[in-house]
């Protein structure tokens, strides 16, 4: 099945800009176009903007996808790169967990604080206990 841009966009929450910036970046890789000269997004062309936006998402750079498309144009044996990358974005999305957990627990502490089921004191305590201060400032 073939999409025109416009569908592609509004499927992906992106606009046509950002479509037609990931193609020019390499990110989808042969997208064709027709005898008007304009883009025909195909299943396969949707199924790479798929990978490229969970990348986005996760915080990748765009240089990182394009190097990542790359590589899996290139087949199995890059498998090993494919690995290494993903492995380097699991590490940094888990840093970004705990450091929203810390948040959390933060604003938990602020909430009890707000409730009256700690004073003023004991946050501070446990605000130093939890060695957030970093966010605080």
């Amino acid at each position: 099945m073939n999409f025109s841009i416009k569908e592609v966009a509004e499927k992906f929450n992106l606009s046509p800009y950002t479509l037609r910036y990931y193609e020019r970046e390499g990110l989808i890789p042969s997208v064709q176009r027709n005898n008007n000269g304009r883009r025909v997004y195909t299943d396969t062309d949707l199924g790479w903007l798929q990978i490229v936006c969970c990348m986005r998402a996760t915080g990748m750079s765009i240089s990182y996808i394009k190097n990542y498309v790359e590589l899996c144009i290139n087949g199995r044996e890059t498998l090993e790169e494919k690995r290494k990358i993903m492995l380097e974005q699991k590490e940094i999305i888990k840093e970004e967990i705990k450091k929203y957990t810390e948040l959390l627990e933060l604003v938990d502490m602020k909430l009890d604080y707000y409730d009256e089921k700690v004073s003023k004191d004991e946050l501070k305590e446990m605000i130093n206990k939890k060695r957030i201060n970093k966010y605080l400032t």
